[in-house]
């Protein structure tokens, strides 16, 4: 099974042939810049088409805080993201409040534990709307 910086290698080298397909669901690479370092940082995460965006959840198995993807991109929305092989620019942002109930329905019907993660924080999980550039 792919994780990690492995998930990110073989999916980027295969255009998505590995890696994208996981365990029963899909997986893109979101590429951020580092809030702090100013490096380019790659992390596969599950995501789910919506409309003419992606889909996001900043959940970190239900961690008490948001994960670093999440932090670097709410303070430099302008992302990367590659779906298979189509890499390309995009804007993050967080779904408003109005939106989020649909979008986290589209994500737990995709991955159901999203729904056992958010009983192990009191954090709310961000949904994330990617939309190309």
């Amino acid at each position: 099974m792919l994780f990690g910086k492995e998930h990110v290698q073989r999916y980027v080298e295969t255009d998505g042939a590995e890696g994208h397909d996981w365990q029963g669901t899909t997986v893109a690479i979101l590429t951020t810049t580092g809030r702090k370092s100013g490096e380019k940082r790659s992390t596969p995460l599950i995501y789910q088409p919506y409309g003419d965006a992606y889909l996001l959840v900043a959940s970190q198995g239900g961690a008490p805080d948001h994960p670093l993807w999440y932090k670097n991109l709410s303070a430099d929305p302008e992302v990367e993201l590659q779906i298979r092989g189509d890499r390309f620019k995009a804007h993050a942002r967080t779904a408003t409040p109005k939106e989020r109930p649909d979008m986290w329905r589209t994500m737990t019907a995709t991955w159901p534990d999203y729904d056992v993660y958010t009983t192990k924080t009191s954090r709310e999980i961000p949904v994330v709307v990617i939309e190309r550039a």
